[in-house]
């Protein structure tokens, strides 16, 4: 039976990369189908990763605290678990490699020079030309093994910008190349050649005459789309400031550093409109006070964001725009209705997803919001709960704010800001006689921020004051 790879796990649409945590088991340990072998982090959640299939841990070829892209292969499971480990799994966990791994490494080393070899560039484990076979076949060590060993995005920079990876002075495990170790390369290189071009010989003394119109088909000084992309849409690269005497100075953590950089690539995407919207809540309290001991005597706890993701969840069928999200020169429309809720981790912010939400009732939708949180708060959130939303909400008025304009998740075109519940004085009008009067009110602030490439603003004024309806108005039914 052929060995099992463990891969890096999708842990969310908008997220490109993890961290191995923690390795729960060591080379050499037997392992049960489903049941747990490490620990990873993102930005967006902390999961222990179950084995997908049962045998030996053979092979751990991304150590304890290294970050790769999703997809790469962390680890190798032998399922009839007689497998030995490799010198490369011996070497990562920390063991002295023996005299014999060499030998049993040997296909591990290929395929580690297909895999560190750039895009479009021979690799000496299998490149047939006359200068590799003439070489002597010495088996290649651990260390090096692990340091053709690169992420996908290192290999793709390198082959961008014709750099061989072998030449570039790796940091990570063993000396293998990260990606900082690959853009400081291209930075010092482009340094060195500029300090290298010859000084101009002194210009000539300036001519008066008026230049000429520069012809319509000269070229246009501006990059081309990859640049582009890569420059804007790329790695954040945030200013630095000097320290004063008195501060302290931390480094960020992983979450911190990732949240940090979505966030900025999210507002540098999209453009970001908020709309606002007052809403009243006379009629959800009435319903809270009216069926609170028929809630909880089903074992539910029906709170505000309850009522709200409710509404939500049936307006968003009618306004199809705000549940999609621009994709290149199209448009998706999403076929499901998945509500993201912002939960607060104190530190750290988590979205949870409720998957279908428009499926579930009142009751029904409080339930699986308090799971969530409650699962949230003890990191025991499984992949799939933090995947998929096509619209979120944030709370922020649960702790007092008045009104929010958060940024739009990537990957979706809108999210709604929830303002603290007060009592105002409003003027009403009554029914019978028609004359306004004061009245004290439970009232809201919402803010919607929406895609401008894709919502306009009628669109989005439409869909908050359908929603405002739908809570003031609120169906005793739900």
């Amino acid at each position: 039976m052929s060995r099992i790879e463990v891969p890096m796990p999708q842990m969310g649409e908008s997220i490109a990369e993890g961290t191995v945590s923690r390795w729960l088991k060591a080379v050499g340990d037997r392992i049960e189908v489903d049941e747990p072998i490490l620990e990873i982090s993102t930005d967006k959640v902390d999961a222990e990763i179950p084995s997908p299939s049962g045998g030996v841990l053979v092979e751990i070829t991304v150590p304890e605290g290294e970050t790769v892209e999703v997809g790469t292969i962390v680890g190798v499971i032998d399922p009839a678990g007689d497998g030995a480990a490799t010198t490369a799994a011996t070497e990562v966990a920390g063991e002295p490699a023996g005299a014999a791994a060499g030998a049993q490494g040997a296909d591990a080393a290929t395929t580690a020079g297909l895999a560190g070899a750039p895009d479009g560039q021979p690799d000496p484990a299998t490149d047939p030309s006359p200068a590799a076979t003439d070489r002597p076949a010495t088996p290649a060590t651990a260390e090096e093994r692990l340091r053709r060993r690169s992420t996908p995005v290192v290999r793709r920079i390198a082959a961008e910008h014709g750099v061989d990876i072998a030449r570039v002075a790796g940091t990570g495990h063993a000396g293998r190349v990260t990606k900082q170790d690959i853009l400081n390369f291209i930075e010092a290189r482009e340094q060195e050649a500029a300090a290298a071009t010859p000084t101009a010989a002194p210009a000539p003394a300036p001519d008066t005459t008026p230049p000429a119109p520069a012809p319509d088909t000269a070229p246009s000084p501006v990059l081309g789309a990859d640049e582009l992309w890569t420059a804007f849409y790329g790695e954040v690269r945030n200013p630095e400031f000097r320290a004063r005497s008195g501060d302290r100075v931390e480094a960020m953590d992983k979450i911190r550093r990732l949240t940090a950089d979505h966030m900025v690539v999210a507002k540098r995407v999209a453009p970001h409109v908020h709309s606002f919207i007052e809403v009243d809540f006379t009629r959800i309290d009435e319903l809270r006070r009216r069926n609170r001991e028929a809630w909880q005597a089903r074992g539910a706890r029906v709170s505000y964001t309850a009522f709200i993701a409710w509404a939500c969840s049936r307006l968003l069928r009618d306004y199809p725009m705000v549940n999609s999200v621009v994709s290149g020169r199209s448009v998706i429309y999403r076929g499901n209705v998945n509500l993201g809720i912002a939960v607060d981790l104190n530190p750290g912010l988590i979205v949870p997803v409720i998957h279908d939400a428009d499926d579930f009732s009142l009751v029904g939708m409080a339930r699986r919001i308090a799971d969530l949180a409650a699962r949230a708060r003890a990191r025991k959130l499984d992949p799939a709960d933090i995947q998929g939303a096509t619209f979120s909400i944030t709370n922020p008025g649960v702790l007092g704010t008045v009104v929010g304009m958060p940024i739009i998740p990537k990957g979706t075109a809108a999210i709604l800001g929830t303002g603290a519940i007060e009592k105002r004085v409003v003027v009403v009008t009554d029914p019978a006689s028609g004359h306004d009067a004061m009245a004290i009110r439970k009232r809201a602030f919402f803010s919607l921020g929406y895609d401008h490439r894709i919502v306009d603003g009628a669109d989005a004024a439409r869909f908050i004051a359908d929603l405002r309806t739908t809570l003031a108005e609120f169906p005793g039914d739900a």
